[in-house]
């Protein structure tokens, strides 16, 4: 067997590392080399031209290239199993290379290129507690080999013992790498995972400051509408009715577009629709101040929680005035709404909590007081922070 072999853990075995950088699934549901593409396994075994050299180079019997024939077969076939099962069965393959290679070894001791299919294998499939008993009794056996055979090529066992080490610490790189890779594939999971649990409490959140304010719209106009018709105002009812159909539709297309994002008609205008509202209600509704521009992402956050904070004064407010009033102060903005309800008993809501964190994801504060009315104060920043 020709010193050459050296080359075979430089070039070849960097090959066949290359050969084994699959993208990694789940551990539970991942075959060791399930990605590798057939004819690169088939390429990789131009390392067995260690194997087949002494074909040629030394004089057999007949019976002797029939066992060597015989030995490429078996390890072929123990190599392209490796390649196709599980990691938790990879001894099974590993056990045949290594006794095909025994066997073989006192014919042709290029079987030692065998040994180190044996070694990439153990390294790459066990903890490193297994991968090293498994490797001392690898090296044991390549000793025994070499005391007990009378085996021609006299560097086997000065070669053959580098070769097969650096190799296996190739297999343990790759069992790195790939867990490596399976984490951040978990990594990738878990981030969309908590991306789709985000999505899902806004479209909560939206739900309920959306919904919540348009049924209290749509119970105040139809009490309103079977009050007028009981006075025989037909066509103050009539108006009424109009107005609750639009109001029903409107949330029904609120409903629809929460699920890729709420859309609005701007500040300005659902300002507009939320004092209306009020007013149906029987309150004097008060706006102060001039409307902010903000981005699209805050002004949103901003018509929700105005939207909340009213619907709260119409269900649970006795009072008969409220006040809406924005002030822009260096570079935050201040929105303050009150009403003259006599409050007796206060319990926050999951809808003030859900407003709490949908002003906090913006920056923004809510502080609530009860005195003299209920009066909500958010401050928010003029500009987005990042």
């Amino acid at each position: 067997m020709p010193p050459c072999n050296m080359t075979f853990v430089t070039g070849a075995t960097n090959q066949l590392l290359i050969t084994l950088a699959t993208k990694p699934k789940q551990e539970s549901a991942m075959t060791s080399y399930e990605k590798l593409e057939s004819k690169l396994s088939w390429i990789y075994l131009i390392n067995l031209v260690f194997y087949v050299i002494p074909l040629f180079v030394m004089h057999f019997a007949i019976w002797e290239y029939l066992s060597m024939a015989s030995a490429l077969v078996l390890f072929l076939l123990c190599y392209f199993w490796a390649y196709r099962c599980q990691r938790t069965e990879l001894h099974w393959p590993i056990v045949g290379i290594v006794l095909v290679a025994s066997l073989i070894t006192p014919i042709n001791s290029g079987s030692i290129a065998m040994f180190s299919y044996a070694g990439f294998f153990i390294g790459f499939a066990y903890s490193l507690k297994r991968y090293l008993l498994l490797m001392a009794m690898l090296i044991t056996l390549l000793v025994v080999l070499d005391v007990s055979l009378n085996i021609e090529w006299q560097l086997f066992l000065i070669m053959g013992l580098p070769i097969i080490v650096a190799v296996s610490l190739l297999g343990r790189a790759e069992q790195a790498k790939q867990r490596h890779r399976l984490a951040e594939l978990q990594s990738e999971d878990e981030i969309k995972q908590l991306a789709t649990m985000v999505e899902r409490e806004r479209i909560g959140r939206d739900l309920h400051d959306i919904l919540g304010h348009t049924l209290s719209s749509i119970i105040l106009k139809a009490d309103l509408a079977e009050k007028l018709l009981a006075r025989q105002h037909t066509d103050a009812a009539q108006q009424q009715l109009t107005e609750l159909s639009q109001i029903a539709r409107d949330a029904l297309s609120q409903v629809r577009q929460s699920v890729s994002g709420y859309k609005h008609q701007g500040l300005t205008a659902e300002v507009a629709k939320l004092l209306n509202r009020l007013r149906d209600a029987g309150f004097q509704a008060l706006l102060i101040g001039d409307m902010p521009q903000l981005d699209n992402r805050r002004e949103t956050a901003l018509i929700l929680a105005l939207t909340e904070l009213a619907t709260n004064v119409i269900r649970h407010s006795n009072g008969d005035c409220c006040q809406l009033s924005f002030d822009q102060q260096d570079k935050l903005l201040h929105i303050n709404l009150h009403d003259n309800g006599n409050v007796t008993k206060v319990t926050e809501g999951n809808g003030i909590k859900g407003l709490r964190e949908r002003l906090s994801a913006i920056g923004g504060q809510l502080t609530t007081t009860y005195t003299d009315g209920f009066n909500a104060a958010i401050q928010l920043p003029l500009q987005e922070q990042m």
